[in-house]
C-alpha cells in the first residue's frame, strides 16, 4: 500500500509546472533534450495533438515544481547556478 501511496505523488499532477508552450513539435522535443541532459525529469504533454493541428494545440513542456527555476535558467540560454541574479552581480 505504501508503494501506490508513492507513486500516486510522484505522479501528482499538482507537482509539476509548465516551463515552455511550443507550436512545433521539433522545437518542443528539442526544449525537452535540453532539460533531460541536464538531469532534470521532463515530460510533453499534448504533443501527439499538436502533431494533429498545431494552430489549435500546443506541446507543454513540463517538470517537477522544484526544478521550475533550473528548467527556466536553462530554456533561456543559462545555466542553472543556484544563485540569484543579485548575488551573482555583486562583484564578490
Amino acid at each position: 500500500m505504501t508503494t501506490e501511496l508513492t507513486a500516486t505523488t510522484e505522479l501528482d499532477p499538482e507537482q509539476f509546472v509548465t516551463v515552455g508552450r511550443y507550436m512545433d513539435p521539433v522545437e518542443a522535443h528539442m526544449a525537452k533534450g535540453v532539460v533531460e541532459s541536464a538531469g532534470l525529469e521532463c515530460f510533453l504533454q499534448g504533443e501527439n495533438a499538436n502533431n494533429l493541428l498545431s494552430v489549435a494545440f500546443r506541446a507543454r513542456l513540463l517538470v517537477h515544481r522544484r526544478d521550475e527555476v533550473a528548467a527556466k535558467e536553462l530554456l533561456s540560454g543559462g545555466e542553472p547556478s543556484g544563485e540569484t541574479p543579485e548575488a551573482s552581480d555583486s562583484g564578490e
